[in-house]
């Protein structure tokens, strides 16, 4: 049996004028154009709620970051009995110094932390700090974490943990 796939007499095949008839069209224009509209506008959503996890995540950072720096001063403290003049002498292995590299804030720019230690007390208080991205109402972070004060000590970078607007700073001193 044989097959005619130009002829218009073939049985079971494809022949010009079925191919090209009215019974298979394609998608439309407008058809088209709203798959596309609702592929952006899902994608928009998506974009927007990645972005307040990024900003979480980046909270997150700056708060475990301080905690590891918190570790790292007493480790330098219990080695040479007072608080060093900045985080980075604390980079290192030997001499209480117990942080790999410097922490920096994983927002833009990357600033160091606010490091401030009391001079008056050859320095045996300290004061660290990061500016946090969310608001402080969107945490779960203690109010206490955010009202400690070094403006008047002469090391480091004095600053206030006290402030209540937004954008709020995560403190912890000791």
């Amino acid at each position: 049996m044989q097959k005619h796939f130009g002829s218009k007499h073939a049985k079971g095949g494809f022949t010009r004028t079925n191919f090209w008839s009215k019974n298979s069209r394609g998608f439309t224009l407008i058809e088209l154009l709203v798959v596309i509209a609702i592929i952006g506008i899902l994608s928009s959503v998506v974009l927007a709620s990645l972005n307040s996890a990024r900003t979480k995540a980046r909270d997150a950072r700056r708060v475990a970051d301080l905690k590891q720096v918190q570790v790292a001063l007493e480790l330098y403290f219990d080695a040479n009995s007072v608080y060093p003049v900045s985080i980075a002498t604390m980079v290192g292995s030997t001499g209480g110094k117990s942080l790999p590299f410097e922490p920096k804030d994983p927002g833009a720019g990357n600033p160091s932390y606010k490091y401030a230690f009391d001079t008056l007390a050859s320095p045996t208080k300290y004061h660290i700090g990061a500016t946090m991205e969310q608001a402080r109402a969107a945490t779960t972070l203690d109010e206490a974490d955010g009202d400690a004060d070094s403006t008047g000590w002469g090391g480091g970078v004095p600053f206030s943990g006290a402030d209540t607007a937004d954008p709020w700073t995560y403190d912890v001193s000791n």
